[in-house]
């Protein structure tokens, strides 16, 4: 009984020290499971203790359009989401820097600055920021450059304030997925940058 009410103790005093995402829409690269892991490793996921088991799914795409983003919250953290697109995942932006404090447990994540307007290869930056938590799945449409990519990365990571560094990932969580994007005719080929 006295083990059970010091783990019960513990637990109650110790910060919670992981935020997990399921990337739901499009179909994600890694198989994930109920919580989202392997998530932690950038660019896409996976840990370096393990990089996870590819779905190879690939979400076809027309380009010039609006792709529907659904992503689940597992475990809260209050924070912010950002959808990246480039033609590898050698390709895809950092992560951006982290405002830190220091505590009695090592750094502590404050703030991410938010692309505001967001410049390729960042699509969307800030997306369904919050400070408290959220049952319901977050979703949002994000515009597709109208370019032909047979074979895109898209990059969905959620920056998470209040929470202590992590081996892998520092302060953001990944998700990928693999798109196959077919531009639209009746619109003008952009010059969207898909190598950096």
């Amino acid at each position: 009984m006295k083990l059970f009410y010091f783990l019960a103790a513990a637990a109650l005093m110790s910060p919670m020290a992981s935020a997990h995402f399921k990337l739901l829409e499009p179909q994600s690269w890694l198989e994930e499971n109920n919580l989202g892991d392997p998530q932690k490793l950038g660019p896409c996921g996976g840990t370096s203790a393990n990089a996870g088991t590819p779905t190879n799914a690939v979400t076809k795409v027309k380009g010039g359009q609006k792709l529907h983003i659904k992503v689940q919250e597992t475990v809260y953290h209050p924070g912010h989401y950002r959808v990246a697109l480039a033609g590898s995942h050698a390709d895809l932006p950092a992560d951006p820097p982290t405002t830190t404090r220091d505590t009695e447990k090592g750094p502590w994540s404050v703030s991410a600055p938010i692309m505001n307007p967001a410049k390729a290869p960042v699509l969307a930056d800030g997306l369904f920021a919050h400070t408290a938590r959220v049952t319901e799945a977050f979703e949002a449409d994000v515009a597709i450059p109208n370019i032909n990519c047979e074979k895109c990365t898209m990059q969905i990571t959620q920056f998470m304030a209040e929470h202590g560094k992590n081996k892998d990932g520092d302060y953001t969580y990944h998700h990928c997925a693999e798109l196959q994007i077919t531009a639209d005719p009746s619109k003008a080929i952009e010059n969207f940058p898909l190598k950096k």
